[in-house]
């Protein structure tokens, strides 16, 4: 047997010391009276003292430091295997993803979308990136989606200045997260910036072994974009209107990918998972040892309640 929060045991030093404060400030009132008038003096009655109700709160505490330190015992190690492939997210965050219109914009849609896919990916570890001209790491690949969906979801423009859609930036975080891949998976959500040649990033794509799978976040009619100081104008004054850059589509399909348009109905990032999926078979399986081990803390713990419950109400009744 073997405690896993060991260092809790060094809590029973305090029992210890007050079970000895208590033994040595206890006074024998029979050094100072006689039997018969002792008898005469004390009152009869029924249930615990004072003196063993505190050794029974006492030990109570101890059992309790006990349950805290989780003793266990080892029945052996058990050796498991592991199938997953790695899939890195992309999320544009240049100005034009503040559009709406996609509700209620294009940028909390994506998120929306990938929580889905989340829910739909049975063998992978995911990544998240955001870019705009630069590209930032937002997430490292991790099995842990609640987190992965905390971080992506407070993600936002509000602390961002940079302009601008470099698609090169997100390959290149790919290549170095995914570098002992062979082949490499990268989806993006984006309306497809400005860019109307991807040749740059086909080539980089096809170098490094990176299928690029594209979600396209935007609309062919597109939208005003909308700022905290209003209505985004160019340097000329004219009102900047956004629209979805189908080129990009390219990048997608040349890489070896595949490209999907926006969608409200639910299932489409059901699909999109088992393309994804179906293109990148997992991983092979990986052997991973593991403790087997018996949890004990709930013994203890319920002598310490025991113990607990008939310190505080067993209390004396005196006639």
């Amino acid at each position: 047997m073997r405690f896993e929060n060991i260092e809790y045991l060094a809590l029973l030093t305090v029992p210890l010391l007050l079970v000895f404060f208590i033994k040595n400030s206890s006074i024998n009132i029979e050094q100072y009276f006689s039997k018969e008038l002792l008898v005469k003096m004390q009152k009869s009655g029924s249930g615990i003292s004072k003196k063993l109700r505190a050794y029974l709160l006492l030990l109570a505490f101890a059992f309790g430091v006990i349950a805290l330190s989780r003793p266990v015992i080892d029945n052996g190690e058990i050796k498991i295997k592991q199938e997953y492939f790695d899939l890195v997210t992309a999320f544009d965050i240049s100005q034009s993803m503040l559009a709406d219109d996609i509700y209620p914009n294009r940028l909390e849609f994506s998120k929306k979308k990938f929580f889905e896919l989340l829910d739909s990916l049975k063998k992978a570890r995911v990544g998240a990136i955001a870019f705009s001209s630069r590209a930032f790491l937002v997430s490292p690949l991790t099995s842990d989606y609640a987190t992965l969906k905390y971080l992506v979801k407070n993600m936002n423009l509000d602390y961002i200045s940079l302009k601008g859609t470099n698609l090169l930036e997100p390959l290149a975080i790919t290549n170095e997260q995914l570098k002992d891949s062979k082949n490499k998976a990268l989806l993006i959500f984006t309306d497809g910036g400005d860019n109307k040649d991807f040749s740059k990033e086909i080539e980089y794509a096809k170098s490094h072994n990176i299928k690029v799978f594209v979600y396209a976040v935007a609309t062919k009619k597109g939208s005003v974009i909308k700022t905290k100081n209003g209505i985004l104008k160019d340097k000329n004054g004219n009102i900047v209107i956004t629209k979805l850059n189908s080129k990009i589509k390219e990048l997608a399909l040349k890489s070896g990918g595949a490209y999907m348009e926006y969608s409200l109905a639910k299932g489409d990032m059901k699909y999109l998972a088992k393309v994804i999926e179906s293109k990148f078979k997992a991983k092979e399986a990986q052997s991973r040892v593991i403790k087997d081990t018996k949890e004990l803390f709930y013994y203890p713990l319920a002598v310490a309640i025991v113990l607990l419950f008939i310190g505080l109400f067993s209390l004396p009744f005196r006639r």
